[in-house]
C-alpha cells in the first residue's frame, strides 16, 4: 500500500508538509494532504479527517504535532478505517504542558482557538492491530520558552513524555526542534521506513 495521508500542525499551512510529502515520493509513496484550520473544534476536525481518509481507502497516515493527535484521535474512534501504518511526529496525543500554560492568557487561548480542552494530561493507548511509530524531537528550541522551562526533554513544545502511547510498536528520539522535524532529512528517512517495515530500525 503507497498511499500516505499527511497531516500538519496547528499554525503550519498544510503546504507545510510538501517537503516531507516529497521526500516520501521517493521512496514511491503517493502522498494526499490533510486541510484543516487548527482553530475549529478538535472534535470537527476528527470526523472530517474520518470523512477524508474513509474516501481514499486503505492510508499509511503521518500527522505532525496537532495533525498527529488528530490521526490519533480519529484512528481511535474510527475502526472502520482501513489503515496500513501509522507515524506521530512530535505529538503531543497525552496533552502538553505548553499548551495548558499558554492558555492561562487570553492571547495563548486566542492563538490556541478551540484546541485548547485538547491540552489537558490524559492517558494514550493504542487499540489497533496495526503498527504505530512515535517519532519525538529532543532539541528544546521553540515556542515553549514563551511559557517558561519545560521539564524533562522536549523539542521545545513538546515534551518527550507527552508524545508515549501504550501499545506503540516503536519510538525513537531525534535531536530536532519542534517546527523543524517535519523538515528533517533524518525524519523522513525514518518516516520512509516505518511505512515499508512497521518498525524505524
Amino acid at each position: 500500500m503507497n498511499a500516505v495521508l499527511l497531516a500538519g500542525g496547528l499554525w503550519m499551512p498544510a503546504m507545510a508538509m510538501a517537503l516531507l510529502g516529497a521526500r516520501l515520493g521517493r521512496h514511491g509513496y503517493s502522498t494526499h494532504v490533510f486541510h484543516y484550520s487548527g482553530r475549529e473544534s478538535p472534535e470537527g476536525n476528527v470526523e472530517r479527517l474520518a470523512r477524508y481518509a474513509g474516501a481514499h481507502g486503505r492510508l499509511h497516515f503521518v500527522g505532525h504535532s496537532l495533525g498527529g493527535v488528530l490521526v490519533f484521535d480519529v484512528l481511535d474512534r474510527h475502526p472502520e478505517l482501513h489503515v496500513a501504518t501509522a507515524v506521530l511526529i512530535g505529538a503531543p496525543v497525552r496533552g502538553c504542558l505548553a499548551g495548558r500554560r499558554l492558555a492561562v492568557s487570553r492571547f495563548g487561548r486566542w492563538m490556541m482557538g478551540a484546541t485548547t480542552p485538547r491540552w489537558g494530561e490524559r492517558n494514550a493507548a493504542w487499540r489497533r492491530p496495526e503498527p504505530l511509530g512515535i517519532i519525538a524531537g529532543t532539541l528544546p528550541i521553540g515556542l515553549g520558552w514563551m511559557t517558561g522551562r519545560l521539564p524533562g526533554r522536549s523539542d521545545g513544545v513538546v515534551r518527550v513524555e507527552e508524545t508515549l502511547v501504550e501499545g506503540m510498536a516503536q519510538q525513537v528520539t531525534v535531536p530536532v526542534a519542534h517546527s523543524a522535524l517535519i523538515a528533517s532529512r533524518r525524519v523522513a528517512g525514518l518516516v520512509g521506513h516505518f511505512l515499508a517495515a512497521g518498525r524505524f530500525e
